[in-house]
């Protein structure tokens, strides 16, 4: 056991599954569905929708103009998120006002809360998220009974595009709710989402960021070192403790490619959730000289759901993954080098009293597919499943000593984010 300890102690790389560079003639890759992702078929009538399933990911096509319906079976003990992902094949064309609109809604028509609709924001389309959820535990919102539900994707905006079929995600979570009695927890008070510069300082490390939410890459505290190519989303996962905010800084060096001219939103900077709820999204225009953009998050925390005073706010409300989303516009000439720096401020704070495991349920700080094995960054992970950090030092250090010692043995060694603030 102390062995293994010691190895958790070792500084790990960012681990994500490996990326798909080769595509044909360097062209920028696919979306990467999950592995495993169930073939699904909407339907255009709530009567034949098909059953989404709790813990898994589905995979369908979705073209201009049209609308799908699914179901989706809830109990009345656990808050659901249900998402869906469009990933437009690189270099689709689209108008700004384009995009997807979800919706959870009960048989008889009742919508189970809010989920604005996600656009993709310029002329050109790129991966975008967005879930519907029903809260558990308010008796003021709808839909606290056990039963069967519709989810609905609906294609948002113009209805022009031909019959191109794009690919969707679907995926169905539930979060345990709390245990009876328990006081819900009060929402962080006293902070700024204005942080001094993330993730400076040092030589930052290699990454290579993933094509989606099922191979994004794992970075943490520091600066990350990556290249993008036009046209091109690189996405990232960090983990998030209750209580924690996040600061995110990226930054695109000048391009040494010809013909390089400005673009409004050259470069975009997104970020969403455990569930795969939008929390923000930054842009800034790109001339081919250094520029960067950033944002800063309110801290996670369970009653931001409540409290929330924007969508950005609420969207905090989970601990768990974060997932960050690089996109570089197609006008830019040539691939560029980026910089993604990383700030996680704050410490970690003592969970709600969850009546169930959450994090087996997807919302914790180990792997990404809720398991609590495996993770990129351990210690952090660590520090929440009861392993006093303290006691890991002593036996990793000790271990690491002895093994020292038996290789040795004559030797003894020893910018401004969102307008949230309170």
């Amino acid at each position: 056991m102390a062995a293994a300890l010691c190895v958790l102690l070792l500084p790990t790389a960012a681990a994500a599954h490996p990326r798909s560079d080769d595509a044909p003639g360097g062209a920028v890759p696919s979306y990467r569905l999950a592995d495993g992702a169930v073939p699904v078929t909407g339907t255009a009538s709530s009567a034949d929708g098909p059953q989404l399933e709790r813990g898994k990911i589905y995979s369908d096509t979705i073209s201009p103009g049209q609308k799908k319906y699914y179901r989706v079976r809830l109990d009345d003990t656990s808050s659901a998120f249900v998402s869906t992902v469009l990933a437009p094949p690189p270099g689709s064309e689209s108008a700004i006002l384009d995009g997807i609109q979800v919706s959870l809604v009960s048989t008889d028509g009742r919508s189970c809360g809010s989920s604005p609709a996600v656009y993709f924001g310029g002329e050109t389309a790129r991966p975008v998220a967005a879930y519907a959820s029903r809260r558990i535990g308010d008796s003021s919102v709808p839909c606290q009974e056990a039963g069967d539900y519709f989810y609905t994707v609906a294609w948002a905006g113009s209805k022009t595009g031909g019959t191109a079929k794009w690919p969707i995600e679907l995926r169905y979570m539930s979060e345990p709710g709390l245990k009876p009695g328990a006081a819900e927890p009060e929402a962080p008070t006293g902070w700024s989402s204005k942080a001094p510069s993330p993730g400076e300082g040092g030589t930052p490390q290699k990454v290579s960021g993933g094509t989606g939410f099922n191979d994004a890459a794992a970075v943490d505290d520091g600066a990350w070192r990556d290249d993008i190519r036009p046209g091109e989303s690189r996405f990232y996962r960090v983990p998030v403790a209750w209580g924690q905010q996040l600061f995110l800084r990226a930054q695109l060096a000048n391009t040494t490619s010809d013909g390089s001219s400005f673009t409004a939103n050259g470069l975009r900077l997104a970020l969403y959730n455990t569930a795969r709820g939008r929390v923000a999204d930054k842009s800034t225009g790109y001339t081919g000289a250094p520029t960067g953009v950033d944002l800063g998050t309110a801290p996670a925390a369970y009653a931001n759901r409540f409290e929330g005073d924007t969508d950005a706010e609420s969207a905090m409300r989970f601990q768990g993954w974060y997932y960050v989303q690089v996109s570089l516009d197609p006008k830019v000439s040539g691939s560029v080098p980026l910089t993604l720096n990383v700030g996680i401020e704050g410490a970690a704070q003592q969970g709600p009293a969850y009546d169930g495991d959450a994090a087996a349920a997807g919302f914790g700080l180990g792997d990404a597919d809720g398991s609590t094995s495996g993770t990129s960054f351990p210690m952090r992970a660590l520090g929440f499943t009861g392993i006093g950090v303290g006691t890991v030092l002593v036996l990793g250090l000790g271990t690491w000593h002895l093994l020292s010692r038996r290789r040795h043995p004559a030797e003894s060694r020893t910018d401004t984010g969102p307008a949230y603030s309170r």
